[in-house]
């Protein structure tokens, strides 16, 4: 979900959500803190962010044609809750999977214990407190804080073609809003933050909806 740098908005306070945009950008462009425009427009989850959503900004912005204003809505991110996990199953490969170079975002010796459904919208992997934490692939940090009830510690990277990873219940956070990553590098280490045990929750997104990992995880 990278892309140019948010510049457009029309003279009443608004601004139009561009494919490739993400709340960082616009929140620069309209010298705004990521978290004030976060607030204002009732933002929880930032992977949510869709184009032809209407932002209410404030700041300076080059003017462009009127829109009509309205609140953001966004879906929240449902915390996960823990289950007894299933018995693995060999999950077929998405057909746009190989549109990213996707990498583990854990280490692929710890198991599986929350597959991904409708409700966890992504998976868990177990480990211990303080093992790294990896980049799925190349993007930019969206979002690193611990602002979204219910998933601890969190970490959004945009990645391009429309696809967002989460990576929540971290211990300590390892990069800023704003930065670059590489596939591979260290953005975290594992943690236990609103959860019950130490795991890593992670969910990739395309287009705002959460796919199954699995279908787009390299095989371990």
């Amino acid at each position: 979900m990278t892309g140019g740098k948010a510049t457009t908005s029309s003279a009443t306070g608004t601004y139009v959500v561009k494919p490739g945009d993400t709340l960082y950008q616009i929140a620069q462009a309209h010298s705004m803190t990521y978290a004030d425009l976060a607030r204002i427009n009732n933002i929880t989850d930032p992977s949510q962010l869709k184009p032809g959503q209407v932002l209410r900004v404030t700041g300076k912005a080059a003017p462009a044609a009127s829109t009509s204003a309205g609140p953001a809505q966004t879906i929240p991110v449902t915390p996960v809750q823990p289950v007894t996990p299933a018995a693995p199953v060999d999950v077929p490969r998405a057909s746009d999977a190989a549109t990213v170079n996707w990498g583990w975002p854990a280490s692929t010796s710890g198991k599986i214990i929350q597959d991904f459904n409708a409700n966890t919208k992504g998976i868990d992997i177990s480990g211990a407190i303080g093992d790294p934490v990896y980049a799925a692939a190349d993007g930019d940090v969206m979002y690193a804080g611990n602002g979204v009830r219910g998933l601890g510690n969190l970490i959004l990277l945009g990645h391009g073609n429309s696809f967002v990873t989460a990576y929540a219940h971290n211990h300590e956070l390892k990069v800023k809003t704003g930065q670059k990553v590489k596939k591979g590098d260290q953005i975290a280490t594992l943690g236990q933050t609103d959860t019950s045990s130490p795991r890593l929750h992670f969910e990739i997104r395309r287009g705002g909806t959460p796919v199954n990992p699995m279908s787009y995880l390299p095989k371990r």
